[in-house]
């Protein structure tokens, strides 16, 4: 899962990385309007946590474009503002959640895993596909039911085909996905090509079936 952080306060963003990437996710920042509206219009985020109180603008600016351009990206507003009004205008704008600061990391990460259960898997927490199992809470993979260790990239690759299961994904949207703006520098996709290649291995060993199809030409699409 890939999270923007739009955050101006030094301390607080640098040690949201630390502890979301901890938990698995992928993360870039922010540190003011201008570097986050660059950010979504170039890529592609599942969540981004926003600070509503920018240097140079008000965050719900970000907010709205961000709703024009990728509406199923979900948004949990931080802000350090305690009026109701703000909460509430957040929220109609098109915000997921709020959480005020300052507030306990273990509250954040609670409010993240409900919101990507919630924005793309129907609030389930045990997704099934085929002979596929993805416990959400524990980041755990079951192939036939039986326990399959991926690493980091192999399980962030699987999550992202079943959330976008039987739409071809192009290499670039793959890459992106995976390492993000660090892509850029890139001369081509053979990262993506070796952590297919691996993932599908793993899943063959253990009994499944390989729902990785190739789409010559265009890139990958998970389905049965």
């Amino acid at each position: 899962m890939k999270i923007l952080i739009v955050e101006d306060e030094t301390v607080l963003r640098e040690t949201m990385v630390d502890q979301l990437e901890k938990e698995g996710y992928r993360c870039e920042t922010a540190i003011d309007l201008e570097q986050s509206l660059e950010k979504i219009e170039l890529y592609q985020y599942e969540i981004v946590l926003l600070d509503v109180g920018l240097p140079d603008g008000n965050g719900l600016e970000v907010l709205n474009r961000l709703k024009m351009l990728h509406p199923e990206t979900g948004v949990v507003i931080i802000s350090a503002r305690h009026a109701l009004e703000d909460k509430v205008l957040g929220l109609r704008e098109g915000a997921d959640d709020y959480l005020t600061k300052p507030f306990h990391f273990p509250e954040l990460n609670a409010r993240i895993k409900s919101l990507i259960r919630r924005r793309f898997f129907q609030g389930n927490q045990i997704i099934e596909f085929g002979s596929l199992k993805i416990d959400l809470l524990s980041n755990t993979i079951f192939v036939l039911d039986k326990a399959v260790e991926l690493n980091k990239k192999e399980y962030d690759l699987l999550l992202f085909f079943v959330m976008n299961k039987n739409r071809v994904l192009t290499k670039a949207a793959i890459a992106e996905h995976l390492w993000g703006d660090y892509m850029d520098l890139a001369d081509n996709f053979d990262l993506v090509y070796t952590h297919v290649k691996n993932l599908r291995k793993r899943i063959l060993q253990n009994g499944g079936e390989d729902y990785i199809k190739t789409i010559y030409g265009m890139g990958y699409k998970l389905s049965i």
